[in-house]
């Protein structure tokens, strides 16, 4: 059975990596289409870690932790056999961005004193600044930071230490020597407390609710202790099984307590009440180490193969698991992990805070895998449906968030969605153009793309109307007008553009155009008539009006209105010159 690693500030439990190893980690309940969005290759805001680097520079690493405050890379290492020439065992500082060994502390003192090479088993927690807490066989406890010599440290009475953790003070760490819980100061290895427990070796710390959890695996019970008394305040009866036991941790968020038993994971509340029960992704696997992340309010449960292949179950891989914390639910399918088993010892895991970037150790192989998170794109804006007038501007806007920052791509359907294509060099989330009469019954929608996935927004239907000729806009082809100008005649607009405006002189108007046949009839401008004064005649009518309809016909009413006015005109005019005469 290979110890297990408890949780610290920056650092989950075990875990297995291979470089093709991803997760996808779609929360529960987001649907593929989220904000209006048709979805894609995966559901919207998911997560998915991808391998971006091997480091191969630190032995058989035992475990991570990345520091909180340098942002180093602490790794405690075994020597790697097959590496003869070089004893890589010990203390080693890495830059997580290319794996670049900084420094290594392979010195610590033994039992009497006397420095000598010594493997790291465990890092207990880091130091302020810079530097950690450390163990190493079998009975030492000791203190090192990158470019130091050599390790501080001291050797603890009593049987060899199986589990460790921060203690309830700074200068204290908590250690498990079998079924014996001690608080021992971390400079001398002096005891200042212990508790006997009924039986185990393993143990989970609350630091933020002053409780110990100690599991008795063998006894199949959970003992919880408070920190302050140091006593035993309850226990719990753990489920029945074979005695295998993978891990004890807490959930700093909620305080619930976290035992991996043979092929299942059971959870506890604060008061010891189960919560309920977690069954592993395949039948043999066992659950080596759970993770838990603050920001998204998950537990990472890490499954290994017990590397028989003679049982049944059995297939060399392990499988990650994801949770939701406060109802247990499953948050992601389960992930492969290959060649995660334990006949070859625990790999460990390091999380940086917010769980942008994770780093995997592959004890068999030698190697520390690092990972990072993508969120595929999450559609917050789609475009909306827009009505507009020919040749007046469209503007279409949409919104994606993602890591990294997804680029996209508008789309436009001529087929009512059935079929869709890139429109050339929209690559904006706002996507801007003219309306022609051809776009009428398009379908736009964007496309957001980053290393995580593929996802669509809704589509906007683009209606266009024949422009307002009102204000000089575009009508159907083949409508025109006839205008005078200063009773010099008309002149026609094939475009259908407003026509000339006549001579002032004229006290009436005439005003309309003809289409082409269609039935449109657009235009406005002054004509003149047989038998009309030339100088006469100013007006329009709007597009669709009656009198634009009528066409001729009103144009040969008004003329004829002219003519019966001039007569009258000049018969008055006779009739007083005669009568003054």
């Amino acid at each position: 059975m290979t110890p297990r690693h408890p949780l610290i500030p920056g650092r989950a439990g075990t875990a297995s990596a291979a470089l093709a190893l991803v997760l996808a980690s779609a929360a529960a309940g987001t649907p593929a289409s989220a904000a209006g969005g048709e979805g894609g290759d995966v559901p919207q805001g998911t997560a998915v870690y991808r391998a971006t680097a091997q480091f191969t520079t630190a032995g058989r690493a035992r475990d991570l932790l990345l520091h909180p405050d340098s942002k180093k890379l602490y790794v405690g290492s075994d020597d790697l056999p097959e590496t003869a020439a070089a004893d890589e065992s010990g203390l080693h500082v890495l830059d997580p961005a290319d794996g670049r060994v900084i420094s290594t502390v392979s010195q610590a003192p033994g039992p009497t004193g006397t420095p000598g090479r010594r493997a790291v088993r465990q890092i207990v927690a880091p130091l302020p600044g810079d530097g950690v807490v450390f163990v190493y066989p079998l009975r030492g406890i000791g203190t090192a930071k990158d470019g130091d010599a050599a390790a501080a440290g001291a050797w603890l009475p009593g049987a060899p230490v199986t589990d460790a953790a921060p203690g309830p003070t700074p200068s204290t760490a908590l250690v498990a020597q079998g079924s014996v819980l001690s608080e021992v100061d971390i400079a001398t290895a002096t005891v200042r407390r212990s508790l006997t427990l009924e039986g185990g070796e393993r143990f989970a710390y609350d630091r933020a609710r002053g409780t110990v959890w100690f599991t008795d695996l063998r006894n199949r019970r959970l003992h919880r202790v408070d920190a302050t008394a140091f006593r035993v305040t309850a226990s719990v009866e753990l489920p029945a099984g074979d005695g295998f036991g993978g891990f004890t941790e807490v959930d700093p968020e909620t305080g619930a307590v976290w035992v991996g038993l043979d092929t299942s994971v059971v959870v506890h509340d604060t008061a010891g009440r189960r919560i309920g029960v977690i069954e592993g992704a395949g039948g043999a696997d066992m659950p080596r180490a759970a993770g838990f992340d603050a920001a998204t309010h998950e537990a990472l449960v890490v499954w290994q193969d017990p590397g028989d292949t003679s049982q049944p179950g059995s297939d060399g891989d392990g499988a990650l698991t994801v949770h939701h914390t406060r109802d247990l639910k499953e948050a992601a399918k389960p992930v492969v992990l290959p060649g995660n088993h334990a006949q070859l010892g625990s790999a460990v895991v390091a999380v940086q805070p917010g769980g942008g970037t994770l780093f995997v150790s592959d004890p068999a192989a030698g190697r520390i895998t690092r990972l990072e998170r993508s969120m595929s794109p999450r559609v917050t804006r789609s475009p909306e449906d827009r009505t507009v007038a020919a040749g007046a501007e469209v503007s279409l806007t949409a919104q994606a968030e993602g890591t990294p920052a997804p680029t996209v791509v508008w789309q436009v359907s001529t087929d009512a969605g059935r079929t869709w294509q890139a429109v050339p060099g929209a690559t904006s989330t706002t996507y801007a153009f003219k309306a022609a009469t051809t776009d009428n019954g398009r379908r736009y929608r964007a496309e957001f793309t980053n290393d995580a996935g593929v996802s669509r927004t809704d589509p906007a239907v683009l209606t266009v109307t024949a422009a307002d000729t009102t204000t000089g806009g575009t009508a159907s082809p083949g409508a025109g007008t006839a205008g005078g100008s200063d009773g010099s005649g008309g002149s026609a607009d094939t475009t259908g553009r407003a026509g000339s405006t006549g001579g002032s002189a004229g006290g009436a108007s005439a005003a309309g155009t003809e289409g082409s046949g269609t039935g449109t009839h657009a235009g406005a401008g002054t004509d003149t008539f047989p038998g009309s004064d030339p100088g006469a005649g100013t007006g329009a009518a709007p597009v669709g009006g009656a009198l634009a309809a009528t066409g001729t016909f009103a144009a040969s009413l008004a003329g004829g209105a002219l003519v019966l006015t001039a007569a009258g005109w000049v018969l008055v005019r006779r009739t007083r010159r005669h009568r003054t005469g």
